[in-house]
């Protein structure tokens, strides 16, 4: 993914809200949100890369979760293993954060530039991984409190004004308390093509006008066949003694607004 806000334990009522837009080349061969089983058997709700067998983001019906955004790199490092690889990996893993980590330190090479967020909705555990963290030798993983936070192509909570955006959307939504109404707003921002000021682009060594062409929250770069693919927001609502997780991605065709295709899935698991 490219884009993501969510918060994590920050209302009673609304436990986990996540709104997100995955990016990537037209032409990569990709399958929508379902349910799926691994070659280990674990069942896993997330769309798919068909190319390299991974995903963006997932989560299992237990309420394990992880997704994950690439880092911009004016030139990055061949890397030989997909990112896609590390989301899947913690699904079907039953360990913890750390344990994770630490069987992942000395490959985090192997990988290209990565935020990659691992969730467990009934341990209540969250963990922020990157390859990328400035000053770090290797793996920087950092424990998350409850809060709101925001992801791009850069560190946890860089403030890129759709990132930004993105979490005050996400923020006046939690605060209403207006389900459907608030959820809109957050199709919206995702929706939103409004690029930002040229004092306000971040400088990741790309050149100028990709950097601007990036800087929406829908992003079209058509002359490189390359632009915001799917559209998703995963709500976890509290319910008595459970969680009721709701799951809609709309995937974007070419053809424009008129070829979205939208993709639900739900359940419930046992409040923590």
């Amino acid at each position: 993914m490219c884009l993501v806000a969510f918060a994590i334990g920050a209302s009673a009522r609304w436990p986990l809200l996540i709104a997100a837009n995955r990016d990537e080349f037209l032409e990569r061969p990709t399958l929508p949100l379902a349910r799926w089983n691994t070659a280990s058997g674990q069942e896993i709700i997330s769309g798919r890369d068909l190319r390299a067998g991974g995903t963006w983001m997932g989560i299992t019906p237990a309420g394990r979760i992880a997704f994950l955004t690439n880092v911009r790199e004016a030139q990055p490092e061949a890397a030989p293993r997909s990112r896609g690889e590390l989301v899947t990996r913690w699904l079907e893993s039953a360990g913890d954060a750390a344990s994770f980590v630490a069987a992942l330190e000395d490959k985090g090479a192997a990988f290209g530039g990565f935020n990659l967020v691992l969730g467990d909705l009934r341990q209540k555990a969250w963990t922020w991984v990157t390859n990328k963290y400035e000053g770090a030798p290797a793996l920087h993983a950092q424990a998350l409190a409850p809060g709101l936070y925001g992801l791009s192509n850069a560190g946890l909570d860089t403030p890129w004004p759709k990132t930004l955006e993105l979490k005050r959307v996400l923020a006046a939504a939690l605060q209403s308390g207006d389900g459907p109404e608030g959820l809109q707003k957050l199709w919206t921002a995702l929706d939103s093509r409004q690029r930002a000021l040229p004092a306000e682009l971040p400088h990741t060594g790309v050149p100028p006008e990709l950097e601007e062409a990036l800087s929406s929250a829908f992003v079209e770069v058509p002359g490189r066949g390359y632009g915001t693919r799917c559209s998703t927001v995963l709500l976890a609502t509290a319910s008595g003694s459970d969680w009721d997780v709701e799951l809609e991605e709309r995937t974007h065709g070419r053809e424009g607004p008129a070829a979205v295709v939208v993709h639900r899935e739900q359940f419930s698991i046992k409040a923590p």
